[in-house]
């Protein structure tokens, strides 16, 4: 559950005020709470799935000792071999994709932060360093990295929350910009969305949060 929380949460509250902006207070707290409430939901119902599966396996004498349980296992043991086919071919594409885009995002964080380099030279920084955990023995040796990134989702969440109520309300500026936070800006009221396509894509990010709640599982 810890490394659940780290990597759904930690990946985009650097985001979540950027998030509110776009959607609005009242619709950014309704879609938190209700996709919450359906990415918790649906991994209950996998979940059930995958006690359904280790039950029957367990019954025909099969061990899970030193073995993790995967999603096409799951898929292949309670509805047939071609719907392992298929996870596989889904986990895959996930991973291929989601790859890239935490590259590039990190890459484009750290270029916010050093302009030193340009974004796609930080990109191939990054997969090299990333492509290093193929030297890790097991999964369980992520607990480490688990317990590491918890400290700093927590200390991110914290550094949020005291810097918001320090400064109060600042003047709104674009997702990609920074302003000043040391001298407030007076008279400041924020809106809703401004135009549609932000509207979603703030949807889309807090979606993001809780939807991989279940792959994950």
């Amino acid at each position: 559950m810890i490394r659940l929380w780290f990597m759904q949460v930690a990946q985009v509250l650097l985001r979540l005020p950027c998030t509110f902006s776009q959607l609005g207070m009242v619709s950014g707290i309704i879609l938190q709470v209700f996709y919450g409430i359906l990415g918790c939901w649906t991994a209950y119902l996998i979940s059930i799935l995958y006690i359904e599966y280790r039950t029957r396996k367990e019954r025909e004498n099969v061990t899970f000792e030193n073995h993790v349980i995967q999603w096409y296992e799951v898929l292949e043991g309670l509805l047939g071999p071609h719907w392992k086919v298929i996870g596989l071919a889904f986990n895959c594409t996930l991973l291929l994709f989601g790859c890239v885009i935490q590259l590039i995002a990190c890459a484009s964080n750290i270029y916010y932060i050093n302009d030193y380099l340009d974004k796609r030279t930080w990109t191939y920084i990054f997969g090299a360093c990333c492509a290093t955990t193929v030297f890790i023995p097991s999964l369980h040796n992520y607990r480490v990295w688990s317990f590491l990134g918890l400290g700093m989702t927590t200390y991110t969440a914290w550094y949020l929350t005291i810097a918001a109520i320090l400064h109060g309300k600042v003047a709104l500026a674009p997702c990609n910009k920074t302003i000043d936070f040391s001298s407030g800006v007076e008279n400041v009221t924020h809106t809703g969305p401004s135009k549609m396509v932000l509207y979603f894509t703030g949807a889309t990010n807090i979606l993001y949060t809780f939807g991989g709640h279940a792959v994950t599982v």
